[in-house]
């Protein structure tokens, strides 16, 4: 993959709507969770997340797009438009539009709608179901909207890998690219299923955070006391291209795709395997297919979900893969700040790690405050800290035993190799 390149970035987050604000965010070390209310349901034992706050979808799209997506179709269309204006590429000109592709991951896409409708159903009636409620709740939804307002009529697909959907589209579309079925692809991952019903499932199987305080804190990725992750939304999506499409075109390149890895635990519908061997091989399977060595990996990019089997296992799995360097290397968890945004989570995090590459810095792990002895790497904790590297590697692992492994190089020009 080292001939694919990303040019261009969009991000919808809990704590900015827009690449930029969400950078200078995460560095800061702010928290997107806050307090939620809900007058559905008496005594909902959640009362916090991390929300997208202050979206305008009718920036990015009519009212007749916005009232036929679901909320995660809407981040989807916001996101793909931020990533071709940031990119400087314009359909039907710089590309053919039977040339570009969709790759927009989602865990759980329009599933509210779901809910809606059966409320709806159960209330007043099946006239008063919508008849726009499958479309909009289909997951494919995200990668066909976006291609139906985009105009762009090559490959078009969605796949859900849960909480590893979205570092995964970046994968497929460097896939794409490389068999020859686009020029450029759109490639990222929309998450928005803030429903009650949702979340009391997931507060039922022991996923969400216990905390009992400030929501700001409640995420506690590698932190003893963790608990839980905090839930959240939003969406991040790139320009995947070829190295000579991008500068034939004149186009700014941002970073280079290098290698991804795709294995399974087989091991349980969603607790990790405690041995950490999938994640492992997963780590090492990409390093080998970029033609690197463990020492070229100069900061991670966590799943760090705050949860206590993740967290651990995956400590366990940076430690096998890399060995002695894993203790050289600086983790960054952005879920202590923007929660788990589910199926957007990896593509947020690539994003990340994009700009970490090529502004030399490593964003913090926040609310580390109690060590943990089982997870005793360097999670850059607190403060953010300057670091001039190369190689960036981006986990995600899902329900499922889905584990997804990016890698990310800085560019440095044409003969970069």
């Amino acid at each position: 993959m080292n001939n694919i390149v990303i040019t261009g970035m969009g991000a919808v987050t809990p704590i900015g709507n827009d690449p930029d604000e969400f950078w200078k965010n995460l560095v800061a070390g702010v928290s997107g969770a806050d307090y939620f209310e809900t007058d559905e349901v008496d005594n909902f034992p959640v009362n916090f997340l991390c929300e997208v706050k202050d979206f305008e979808p009718l920036e990015y799209m009519t009212k007749k797009e916005a009232r036929l997506s679901a909320r995660a179709s809407q981040f989807a269309l916001v996101i793909s438009r931020q990533a071709l204006d940031d990119a400087g590429l314009v359909i039907g000109e710089d590309v053919e539009p039977n040339r570009i592709g969709i790759v927009m991951n989602t865990g759980g896409g329009g599933i509210i709608e779901a809910e809606l409708g059966t409320r709806s159903l159960l209330s007043k009636g099946p006239r008063s179901v919508s008849p726009f409620m499958v479309p909009r709740g289909m997951p494919n939804a995200v990668s066909s909207v976006v291609a139906m307002s985009l105009g762009a009529r090559g490959p078009a697909l969605t796949s859900t890998l849960a909480c590893a959907s979205g570092s995964y589209a970046m994968i497929e579309a460097a896939h794409m690219i490389n068999r020859g079925e686009a020029d450029v692809v759109v490639a990222g991952g929309a998450e928005s299923v803030i429903s009650t019903v949702y979340m009391a499932g997931l507060y039922k199987m022991g996923a969400l955070s216990k905390w009992d305080g400030d929501p700001a804190r409640a995420s506690r990725p590698f932190d003893a006391n963790r608990s839980g992750f905090v839930f959240g939304e939003g969406g991040a999506a790139m320009i995947i291209e070829s190295e000579q499409h991008a500068l034939d075109r004149g186009a700014t390149i941002l970073a280079r795709v290098l290698s991804g890895s795709l294995t399974n635990d087989a091991f349980h519908v969603t607790a990790p395997n405690p041995d950490g061997e999938g994640a492992s091989r997963a780590i090492v399977n990409a390093i080998d297919r970029a033609g690197l060595t463990t020492k070229d990996v100069g900061a991670i990019f966590a799943h760090g979900t705050s949860t206590p089997l993740n967290d651990v296992t995956e400590t366990i799995a940076i430690k096998a893969a890399l060995g002695e360097h894993a203790y050289d290397t600086p983790i960054s968890a952005t879920k202590s700040m923007i929660g788990h945004t589910m199926g957007a989570a990896g593509a947020i995090s690539a994003v990340a790690a994009v700009y970490s590459l090529r502004e030399g810095i490593v964003p913090p792990t926040i609310n580390r405050q109690t060590p943990d002895p089982n997870c005793d790497l360097d999670y850059t904790p607190h403060k953010a800290r300057s670091l001039t590297y190369q190689t960036a590697m981006i986990n995600a692992f899902g329900f499922g035993g889905h584990n997804v492994v990016l890698l990310l190089g800085a560019y440095n020009g044409q003969n970069d190799r």
